[in-house]
């Protein structure tokens, strides 16, 4: 019996196929891309780091092409009809690598200052807090893990077999350094029993000084100081236990995306007559011919695209996808939101038993936040006498980040289970990530993964 396996190139066209004991070097390696001649020939003959395809003249297979014209809309209605019968919706066990790339760029930082009763808290202090704050920002989390269930996340489990976070531990040092001095110039300035009022234009709050500089009334008392420190960093572990738990969410609400399900936000099968299609193309992938069908949507739905329909079963195997305006916009009293990018792709491969599973997910969103307000800090206090004002801080803060997140997964095996198997999975919840802060590209050897791009391997932190 012949074994199957398969990896898919990240977006520089850079893979690595791991090979085990049951691989030999006169087995073949077959690699294809649309719109090129496929190359396959045994895996010792492959002596180059770069593999070179030849673009593709299509030949069409004439009893496919005369055998049923079928128009755009045609085409989507046998896709709709075959749902059921072509994909899996079975219980499953799915080996997979998931990456998560996080970054932020702030885009604007500036402010006017006003006045400040409080010395040190001068324009100088603000400045040097805005250098503080890294202008550009990455963080990198990849897992291998076993992820079980079906598409109810009630019923999902994982499993994890390694992990990775690649971050700057520096930028979250410069931060909790500048918040340790922001705290002790108030500590110096405030008078006991104090609290603030906080207003920001028309609204204000209320806030105890203890809030802000969470640290026992009496600063004398190194015991309590201690203690609330030993707090801390026991709630921070506690939220590293977690990881697998917030890995499992993460993956859960990505699968709902996928689009033949009915309540997908990716509606254009569901939604069908929502949308215009398009035929624009008919060629192969691989060994399958495939029909490319255009959508766009008709008034306001969210996304164009393109899905690659195979000819025989009606089965979309891949689809790619991008928004046609912002998902989601908000801007009131001088804070705004824009949703502005939401993109994607998602290819499917026949398993054994003869459904299509997920094979690899990618997909990347944006936001654009703003603040534009005032901003004025007064601190009071009622057992003084005299005035009941103590000190106060304002000024006028006008800032702008743009943040985007990119998730890929690639599956690389998928097999149905039982749900008395599902049911006596014991979840691997104390494996946490192993912290890098420069790319080590020996901690993932002898694992398929995703290959890192080159913002990946070339990320350093400034230690």
């Amino acid at each position: 019996m012949s074994t199957k396996k398969g990896v898919i190139t990240n977006e520089e066209g850079r893979f690595t196929l791991q090979l085990t004991s049951q691989f030999q070097e006169t087995d073949s390696l077959f690699v294809s891309c649309i719109g090129y001649e496929g190359l396959a020939k045994p895996i010792n003959q492959f002596t180059e780091s770069v593999i070179l395809l030849t673009p593709k003249a299509i030949e069409l297979n004439p009893v496919i092409v005369s055998n049923k014209q079928y128009t755009a809309e045609e085409l989507i209605e046998a896709v709709k009809n075959n749902l059921k019968q072509n994909y899996s919706w079975d219980i499953t066990r799915k080996r997979l690598f998931f990456r998560d790339s996080y970054h932020q760029n702030l885009t604007k930082t500036d402010f006017t200052f006003k006045e400040s009763s409080i010395e040190a808290l001068n324009e100088r202090f603000l400045d040097s807090v805005l250098r503080t704050i890294p202008k550009e920002t990455s963080h990198y989390t990849e897992i291998l893990g076993d992820f079980y269930g079906d598409f109810n996340k009630d019923n999902q489990k994982l499993t994890l077999i390694k992990a990775s976070e690649l971050y700057d531990k520096q930028n979250e040092l410069d931060l909790t350094a500048l918040e340790d001095k922001f705290n002790d110039i108030l500590k110096k300035n405030i008078k006991p029993d104090s609290y603030f009022k906080i207003k920001s234009g028309w609204f204000g709050t209320k806030v105890d000084a203890d809030e802000i500089l969470a640290t026992p009334a009496d600063p004398q008392d190194a015991e309590a100081l201690k203690k609330e420190l030993e707090e801390k960093k026991k709630k921070e572990e506690e939220r590293k236990k977690f990881f697998a738990t917030f890995k499992k969410k993460a993956l859960g609400n990505i699968m709902e995306k996928l689009f033949f399900l009915e309540d997908s936000k990716l509606n254009f099968i569901a939604r069908n007559r929502r949308y215009n299609f398009n035929i624009i193309d008919f060629t192969y992938m691989g060994d399958q011919a495939v029909y490319l069908v255009d959508f766009e949507p008709k008034r306001s739905e969210d996304y164009k695209g393109r899905l690659y329909i195979n000819a025989d079963d009606f089965a979309v195997i891949r689809v790619d996808y991008s928004n046609v305006k912002s998902l989601k916009t908000f801007r009131l009293l001088g804070v705004s939101m824009d949703q502005y990018l939401a993109t994607g792709k998602m290819l499917f491969a026949k398993g054994d038993n003869n459904a299509y599973h997920l094979q690899y997910l990618e997909e990347e969103l944006g936001a654009r936040i703003g603040i534009k307000r005032p901003l004025k800090i007064i601190e009071l206090n009622k057992r003084v006498k005299g005035r009941n004002k103590q000190n106060e801080l304002s000024l006028k803060i006008d800032m702008a980040t743009t943040g985007t997140n990119k998730h890929q997964i690639v599956i690389f095996d998928t097999e149905t289970i039982s749900a008395t198997k599902l049911e006596s999975i014991k979840e691997n919840n104390d494996l946490l990530p192993t912290y890098m802060p420069n790319y080590d590209p020996e901690f993932w050897k002898g694992h398929n993964i995703i290959e890192p791009n080159k913002a990946i391997r070339e990320f350093t932190s400034a230690e």
